[in-house]
């Protein structure tokens, strides 16, 4: 068998910083995934990290939103957040702001 690899899109990844004070309060990472499904890209949000100093004061809920509408702007069909089992209130931020539990995620760590 022989596989080859093709390269369709450089890796696209966006970087979102929350700044109060010239400190940084947190950062979410947008990553955009094509595939042969669609011809437009999907949206990946990942490490969405706010310090505990600045949590419960809306630095998350903006930087989500914000990576939200920059998926938008940029021809998302979709926009993805991952969390795991044991994270309740994430879960709760996240439907906070219209994301609707949609499946399982599997994973493997090497």
């Amino acid at each position: 068998m022989n596989i080859q690899k093709q390269i369709i899109h450089e890796k696209y990844v966006i970087k979102f910083i929350a700044e109060i004070d010239d400190k940084t309060a947190g950062r979410a990472f947008l990553y955009l995934i094509y595939n042969d499904l669609h011809a437009e890209p999907y949206g990946l949000l990942e490490d969405v990290f706010v310090e505990g100093e600045y949590r419960s004061q809306g630095v998350g809920r903006e930087l989500v939103k914000f990576a939200m509408e920059e998926a938008k702007s940029l021809g998302c069909y979709k926009l993805i957040g991952t969390s795991r089992h044991s994270r309740e209130n994430v879960h709760r931020f996240y439907k906070s702001l219209g994301f609707q539990d949609h499946g399982v995620e599997f994973r493997i760590d090497f």
